[in-house]
């Protein structure tokens, strides 16, 4: 299942029904993103798109030689914009299209609305009340990209996985028209889990590429900011990194940081293999053409080596300037080892380290607290007048008391940590330096997803083993989580993320 192919054909199949002829794309602010995502400017060029608008842009200029394509979110203000639109259009012709379900009621002020019949098609796809419809909107949209009707299964000590979970049947049972795809032997099933009950796994610094490109960098519509890096190049300040374009970054997404390394080295090596030699003798056109053909590739080739040298260069900088090393270690032993008196040693010792960043010393309060909360001998409020001393700010340390408040065992709806854990951290050595990669999912299910604790939605009867597998973590997913479900040791399954979709950081 490939949510970014599924959302470009449907793209696709939107420009293609408007037919041909100059089109203007006009979307919100989140499907500007989604757009930006899947398709590169040079590519939604070549179907003819020659502008890109916001409908909530109020200085478009009138273009009736344009033929207009709608892609929006169905949210009321959305709604709003486009029945103004359509009282003065700007454009000669609107193809609407919506990512998620949208009422009749507003169908019907959009065609009111209408009264230059200016619109040729409109379609629509299928806890704080504004938050679950957003986060059903998104799920039962990813649903209908992929063509799945699931069953559905919660968490059943989550009373927020639950409210979702019937929020996603009751559309399903509404629009069921919508998603009436071909059935299958054994139906999807899509897992809902609460994120409250493992609180930990997001705070933990990540070791794949990535993780690190988006933890340590910013990932923001697979650009990557680089203005800041010391010495950086007027052409690598702003590099973009998508797995659909770039082999290598497909082949490294989950790799850890000592293998980026060696397949660096590998790749530069590759690279001065296939430099030319010195001033190639053109006295052909045999010559010229060949030079002509292989000169793209090279060129392609020289691009992203100096981007990902550039981007694995930073990381390590950052790596060292921030002691991410000893921060992770001791990030390790609070998540996954019980020593109480080495961990509170260790966490003071990197507090008092000037070295360590605001933002890595919060995080490591807040992992003691979550992991020794209600402790005998904890030193915590020690530890809140050590942030005090270093000068971390008021908000900042609000978050420690909140993500107890949120994740605490008071919450949790199981041991998130318990003597038994397992343990396994691989050690690996790049240029010297010891690159820990934390393997452990702390959320695990063990492979059994008992009636005791998880609740089913019988949308059809089975008792088949799921092959086909839609995992949505309410608020955030780790990209350590992402990795583990998409090489998990079941082959035969296949799974997409939901949740903050793909964010470490929510």
């Amino acid at each position: 299942m490939n949510v970014t192919l599924a959302v470009k054909q449907y793209i696709s199949k939107m420009i293609e029904i408007s037919g041909p002829g100059m089109k203007v794309l006009l979307m919100d602010k989140e499907t500007t993103s989604i757009v930006s995502v899947v398709y590169t400017q040079s590519e939604i060029l070549q179907k003819e798109v020659y502008l890109f608008e916001r409908i909530d842009s109020q200085n478009r200029d009138n273009m009736k030689h344009l033929k207009a394509i709608c892609f929006l979110r169905p949210t009321k203000e959305n709604v709003e914009h486009l029945i103004q639109e359509l009282r003065r259009p700007k454009y000669s012709v609107y193809f609407i299209y919506f990512s998620n379900v949208i009422s009749k009621s507003e169908i019907k002020a959009l065609a009111e609305a209408d009264e230059q019949e200016v619109v040729a098609e409109v379609q629509g796809r299928s806890w704080e009340p504004s938050m679950l419809a957003r986060c059903t909107q998104g799920l039962t949209s990813v649903l209908l990209a992929l063509k799945k009707c699931p069953m559905i299964r919660y968490q059943l000590s989550s009373d927020m996985s639950k409210r979702l979970a019937e929020s996603v049947k009751q559309i399903i049972t509404k629009e069921y028209e919508l998603f009436d795809f071909r059935k299958t032997e054994v139906p999807p099933l899509l897992l809902i889990l609460d994120r409250s009950d493992d609180a930990i796994t997001p705070l933990l610094n990540q070791w794949t590429y990535q993780a690190m490109v988006h933890e340590l960098l910013g990932l923001n519509n697979n650009r990557i900011d680089l203005s800041r890096v010391p010495g950086i190049s007027k052409d690598l300040r702003e590099v973009v990194l998508s797995a659909e374009n770039d082999e290598f970054y497909a082949n490294n997404l989950y790799l850890n940081f000592g293998e980026i390394g060696t397949n660096i080295k590998n790749l530069m090596e590759d690279f001065q293999k296939k430099k030319p030699k010195g001033q190639q003798k053109l006295e052909s056109i045999s010559d010229m053409k060949a030079f002509v053909d292989n000169y793209p590739q090279f060129k392609k080739m020289s691009g992203t080596v100096s981007k990902h040298v550039t981007v694995v260069g930073e990381l390590s900088r950052l790596v060292s300037e921030r002691q991410l090393m000893e921060v992770s270690e001791v990030e390790q032993e609070l998540a996954c080892q019980n020593d109480h008196s080495s961990a509170q040693q260790n966490v003071r010792r990197l507090l008092q380290n000037p070295r360590v960043s605001e933002l890595d010393a919060v995080r490591l309060v807040m992992l003691y607290a979550l992991r020794y909360e209600r402790h005998s001998s904890s030193i915590l409020s020690s530890l809140m007048d050590e942030l005090s001393r270093r000068g971390v700010s008021e908000r900042h340390r609000r978050m420690v008391q909140a993500a107890v408040e949120y994740g605490g065992k008071r919450i949790r709806g199981s041991d998130l940590i318990t003597p038994t854990d397992a343990v396994s951290i691989t050690k690996q050595f790049f240029k010297g330096l010891k690159v820990q990669t934390n393997r452990q999912n702390l959320f695990s299910t063990n492979g059994l997803l008992t009636p005791s604790s998880f609740s089913l939605f019988m949308i059809f009867s089975t008792s088949a083993v799921f092959t086909s597998i839609c995992i949505f973590l309410s608020l955030s997913i780790s990209f350590l989580e992402e990795v583990m479900s998409a090489t998990g040791p079941s082959s035969s399954s296949s799974r997409a993320h939901g949740g903050g979709f793909h964010s470490s950081r929510r």
